[in-house]
């Protein structure tokens, strides 16, 4: 069984939305001067009007939305309830007895699980795969980011328990690192297959539709829609026990194996 700290985790005032910076600087770092640059071009050069309304529309949709994400970051994760972990316990129909929490690299959650669910036996594994996650900004976010307590690196095609083995999964703000449909699905099938009939699956993510753009521009292509985790859900064998929203901004699914599932 991993130890985790047994005090409450604390957090800095802005440390969510200073991760976010560090995982993604290189699009602040160059949005934020190229959209600087566009507006002085704007100021200065002897350009048509067609061209300089056109340029520094562009350049102010620029700053704007690397200030907006990160102020929307901010709110999310350091103001919201997302933060508070309390949700979980609300959330679950009953306390785990055996629980696992997943994770690609990042894990803020695990120390939080085991301070809410002390009782529980508990498991947290990495599953960081460079060929099924190619996104630079999670290999950044393993870099920079410390973890809370030890984790177990398993493959996620073949985790490593027997059926029906344990009665709450918690995967947060990682199945999304998978970028390939095929690798989801498989992921889905050995969560499905490890969780017992009547456990649950505790699933958050960013979905990409209006808000999310609203709030990360072109980021929000990094999320799927619901409708995508909906068919996966399905496809797994899972049923929707709960869905809601935490900010307008994430979305919680709590799913299900049905009890007859096979």
């Amino acid at each position: 069984m991993n130890k985790w700290p047994k005090p409450p985790t604390v957090r800095g005032r802005y440390q969510g939305v200073l991760q976010i910076f560090r995982y993604n600087w290189p699009y602040y770092a160059v949005g934020a001067p190229a959209g600087l640059l566009g507006l002085g071009v704007v100021a200065l050069a002897p350009i048509p009007t067609v061209p300089k309304v056109l340029i520094a529309l562009g350049s102010s949709c620029v700053i704007a939305g690397a200030i907006t994400s990160l102020v929307v970051s901010h709110y999310i994760y350091d103001l919201s309830p997302l933060c508070q972990r309390r949700w979980i316990v609300e959330t679950l129909p009953e306390r785990p007895k055996h629980w696992v929490n997943i994770h690609a690299g990042l894990d803020e959650t695990s120390g939080a699980l085991a301070r809410l669910f002390p009782e529980a036996r508990a498991k947290v594994w990495e599953i960081y795969d460079p060929a099924a996650m190619t996104e630079p900004s999670i290999a950044r976010a393993r870099r920079l980011a410390s973890c809370e307590g030890a984790a177990t690196h398993v493959d996620f095609r073949r985790l490593p328990l027997q059926d029906c083995a344990c009665d709450t999964i918690f995967v947060i703000f990682t199945a999304h690192e998978l970028r390939s449909a095929q690798a989801r699905r498989r992921f889905f099938k050995e969560l499905h297959r490890v969780v017992k009939p009547q456990g649950h699956l505790l699933l958050v993510e960013h979905l990409r539709d209006l808000k999310n753009f609203l709030a990360f521009g072109p980021g929000f292509f990094h999320f799927y829609p619901r409708r995508q985790w909906v068919l996966l859900a399905n496809e797994a064998g899972f049923a929707i026990a709960k869905e809601f929203n935490i900010t307008p901004f994430v979305k919680v699914f709590l799913l299900v194996r049905p009890a007859q599932s096979a």
